[in-house]
């Protein structure tokens, strides 16, 4: 995957930070454009729920990161073991990190297993893109999806 590292040469202090490049010395600053989307699908079986998240880049630049935000309707258990790259944020949240997503290549897919407190009959998840890698996205309908899961240990798509 190609990683854009930087622009123009300029005088002055440069600097690049995850995917924005920005001009010292009382210079323009110049922010990159990223069109993210998150689409998957989860299994609810018992108190687990695997949910699996392929993000994308429509572009028109790459970014070198960016997050996965995963939002339970029910709280999640004390306990989890959560695949690296994730991280709990709350009583119902999880974050993963994509790493980098070039332009229309497919990001590495996600697989993460969240327990949660309780054997619900079915949980609503909010699966959204919480950091797009300092990009300007200019399409923010396609980086939030929500669906409902039945405990029926089918495969819901979003």
């Amino acid at each position: 995957m190609a990683k854009r590292r930087g622009g123009p040469a300029v005088a002055g202090a440069v600097a690049v930070a995850v995917g924005v490049l920005v001009v010292g010395g009382g210079g323009n600053a110049w922010a990159g454009s990223a069109d993210l989307e998150v689409h998957g699908a989860a299994v609810l079986s018992g108190d687990l729920v695997e949910v699996r998240v392929t993000p994308r880049n429509h572009g028109p630049d790459g970014v070198t990161g960016a997050s996965v935000r995963l939002t339970s309707s029910a709280p999640l258990a004390d306990a989890q073991q959560l695949p690296a790259g994730c991280t709990r944020t709350g009583d119902r949240e999880v974050v993963c990190d994509t790493g980098p997503l070039a332009v229309e290549v497919p990001g590495e897919q996600l697989v993460v297993p969240v327990r949660l407190r309780e054997r619900p009959a079915e949980v609503t998840l909010a699966v959204d893109v919480a950091w797009g890698g300092g990009a300007v996205d200019q399409d923010r309908t396609n980086d939030r999806q929500r669906v409902l899961v039945l405990a029926t240990g089918d495969p819901y798509a979003f």
